[in-house]
């Protein structure tokens, strides 16, 4: 990178010629109004796009002693074999947030950690075989997986949260970055005081460009989502089912997949929290929304995406569902391996699990209803403890 905050330099370790750097503390959770009851976001998830399917987890071994290391991994498109592609000489301890580009491009930010006050962005137009530093954003990125977005098409201009409760915009070399909205000025909007908006939790692009944002509500059973048509913000959200009108609603995702835009919600907390997916196709105005699924308790632990649009959840409770559109319904999967951090699903073919023993991934996968679980890759990732101290 072209510039690093003081204590940084030298913390890096390069090993069998890929750099697992990290100099930083657990991720910290984005800042919020007062009163604010957003879910700790997992870092852990995994994302497809053209040039394959994308994962960042976190390796090593206490973030207490900062030995927690974040790792990027692809599966190329039309393979079934993952590579370890973590972005090269930059501390990533505080986590790192993928944003896909089109075709095999895809940006990783770097979120701040001990001495470190910026966001430092790294981009790769092959798939994470090369990566070239962009400008940095001059601010913390948010702790949450759906704190970047890149445009999918036109300009590919980009989109960040911050820990200052903004939104962030920026062309496509992120040379200069403006502020689109805050918490504040988005919940003074007529579609900010419908949602009484708390805080901002995802950002994402629509297909034809518009920026969305989303977050937690204050007021009962809306969804906060706004689309900014010609500086205007506008309400966008789907429509809560009646049976969760009385809950808490939080957009914890946005994400572009093909032609359609996911979202994940959470209704309600406690005993009494719903997981549910949402789909925006490029022609509809109105979101199709999933059965509600009960967490029983427990909090969503990470969350993925396919390419046509299906989510998979995993819980803090160890429990993982998937669900492929509106139309289906919520799909229990076989117990999960010990350790499995994320889970990647394709457009065909199997599940896989990518389960975490410090600095060893494994790879299971389960065939298209299938009961077991089958070990199809080990990963050994180069980790120096101790090094970001």
């Amino acid at each position: 990178m072209n510039r690093r905050a003081p204590g940084i330099v030298g913390c890096a370790t390069a090993a069998a010629g890929i750099l697992v750097a990290g100099c930083g503390s657990a991720p910290a959770h984005p800042s919020a109004d007062a009163g604010s009851t957003v879910p700790a976001a997992s870092m852990d998830t995994s994302l497809a796009s053209a040039s394959g399917t994308w994962a960042t987890i976190v390796m090593g071994g206490s973030a207490a002693q900062h030995n927690n290391f974040w790792q990027l991994f692809i599966r190329p498109a039309g393979t079934g074999t993952w590579k370890l592609v973590t972005p090269p000489g930059t501390a990533d301890n505080g986590g790192l947030v993928l944003a896909a580009g089109s075709g095999p491009s895809a940006i990783s930010a770097f979120r701040p950690s001990q001495d470190l006050t910026y966001t430092p962005l790294i981009q790769t137009g092959d798939g994470g075989q090369a990566w070239t530093a962009l400008s940095p954003l001059d601010a913390p990125l948010a702790s949450t997986p759906a704190a970047l977005a890149v445009e999918p098409a036109g300009s590919g201009r980009l989109l960040a949260l911050t820990t200052n409760s903004t939104a962030e915009q920026a062309s496509s070399t992120a040379t200069k970055w403006t502020t689109l909205a805050s918490t504040r000025t988005l919940a003074a909007t007529p579609a900010g005081r419908q949602c009484g908006l708390r805080a901002l939790t995802a950002a994402d692009y629509l297909p034809s460009g518009v920026p969305l944002l989303a977050g937690e509500c204050a007021n009962k059973g809306v969804a906060g989502v706004f689309a900014d048509r010609d500086g205007s913000w506008q309400a966008a959200g789907p429509v809560v089912p009646r049976s969760l009108a009385g809950e808490d609603v939080t957009v914890l995702r946005l994400l572009s997949a093909g032609d359609q835009t996911v979202a994940l919600l959470q209704a309600g907390s406690g005993q009494a929290a719903s997981l549910l997916a949402a789909w925006l196709g490029p022609a509809s105005s109105r979101w199709a929304i999933s059965p509600a699924l009960n967490l029983h308790g427990s909090e969503l632990a990470s969350a993925s995406f396919s390419p046509a649009g299906s989510v998979a959840a995993i819980t803090a409770s160890g429990t993982a569902e998937v669900i492929t559109s509106a139309a289906s319904s919520w799909q229990r999967l076989p117990a999960l391996p010990p350790g499995t951090a994320t889970l990647a699903l394709s457009a065909v073919g199997p599940t896989d699990a990518l389960a975490v023993h410090a600095s060893t991934l494994t790879v299971w996968q389960l065939a298209t209803g299938g009961q077991k679980w089958t070990r199809a890759q080990v990963i050994t990732v180069p980790i120096e403890y101790g090094s970001s101290s």
